[in-house]
């Protein structure tokens, strides 16, 4: 029997991708990013440059596969959650394919995909996920048919909050990769706010308080390094009370910020000392990705779920918890 080949498409935020697979291997992951020198993303210009490497991006994936369109049995894309300009490009440009090869079209939730990447690209067989990229930062675990959240950030995710004091001290988007740098060169840690409310963390305090050190001339090697101890120690607890309360012994991390290096150490010692185990992807699946996306899509089609072209819409709000899946 013939293995569905699934191109999938992602377009949520700043990275416009494609993957291809064949069954559950891997063909292809082709992508370009939104960046800048200064400020941070956005949306609009974000949809814009999605438009601008669109064709590229996607003859890149297929020169890798070394397929054609018309090998393709399945389009997925992402439809939630993420930024309205990004999303409307990135489906549009996945109708036009689906449609004019006439090849049937699914859109998935790109928080459920970072989840189902995880557990093909690793062992982990039900975990829970910690998953932190720019705009969200939740604590998620498969309970009762469906996929729940056990905490969240209260006010804007860890990436967006790394990214916003990357801004302040003069760094361009995304910020992430160069605080960790800037953490590097320093082992002096600075008091700053850590605030854990139950199973939820929150950011804006810590963010205040760092721009209010850095503006007294604090160093800002020494503001990167307290705020990434502070930060993900703040994640680490939460995702260990879940794991406790869901009677869990598998951790599982997704999404960009966790390609931090520290991050993962942090992480690996937590689940040690639990008796836990902690999966991690290789780093350009944790990232946004267009792989993830047509793996999801392929999971949902094999589970028989389908979308009608002429009615599939983007959900930019669409919460983890609401994905019937």
């Amino acid at each position: 029997m013939k293995e569905m080949i699934t191109l999938g498409l992602e377009c949520t935020a700043h990275t416009f991708g494609i993957g291809i697979l064949k069954g559950k291997r891997i063909l292809a992951n082709a992508k370009d990013s939104y960046v800048t020198e200064k400020g941070g993303i956005i949306p609009i210009d974000a949809a814009k440059h999605h438009q601008e490497v669109k064709e590229i991006v996607l003859e890149k994936a297929l020169q890798e596969a070394q397929l054609s369109l018309k090998d393709i049995d399945l389009v997925s894309v992402s439809i939630s959650p993420g930024l309205p300009p990004c999303l409307s490009t990135g489906l549009k440009f996945a109708k036009k394919i689906a449609s004019e090869n006439n090849i049937p079209i699914i859109g998935v939730a790109h928080t459920v995909a970072h989840l189902e990447i995880g557990k093909l690209l690793t062992e982990a067989k039900d975990p829970v996920l910690l998953y932190v990229s720019g705009a969200n930062t939740q604590v998620i675990a498969f309970e009762g048919g469906r996929y729940r959240v056990f905490g969240e950030t209260l006010d804007q995710g860890c990436g967006n909050f790394i990214d916003s004091f990357a801004r302040y001290i003069g760094l361009g988007f995304p910020g992430g990769p160069k605080i960790e740098q800037l953490a590097l060169q320093s082992t002096t840690f600075i008091p700053v706010p850590y605030v854990v409310k139950g199973m939820d963390v929150s950011f804006s305090g810590l963010l205040t308080n760092l721009k209010q050190k850095y503006d007294k001339g604090i160093k800002k090697e020494d503001l990167a390094f307290s705020l990434q101890e502070t930060a993900f120690a703040m994640l680490l607890e939460v995702a260990e009370r879940a794991l406790a309360h869901c009677q869990k012994k598998e951790l599982l991390l997704g999404g960009g910020v966790c390609c931090n290096a520290r991050f993962k150490e942090m992480a690996h010692m937590m689940c040690e000392e639990r008796g836990a185990k902690c999966f991690i992807p290789p780093n350009p699946y944790l990232v946004d990705n267009g792989l993830m996306i047509g793996y999801l899509g392929y999971v949902m089609h094999k589970k028989g779920i389908s979308h009608d072209i002429n009615t599939l819409d983007i959900k930019p709000y669409q919460r983890t918890d609401e994905v019937v899946f």
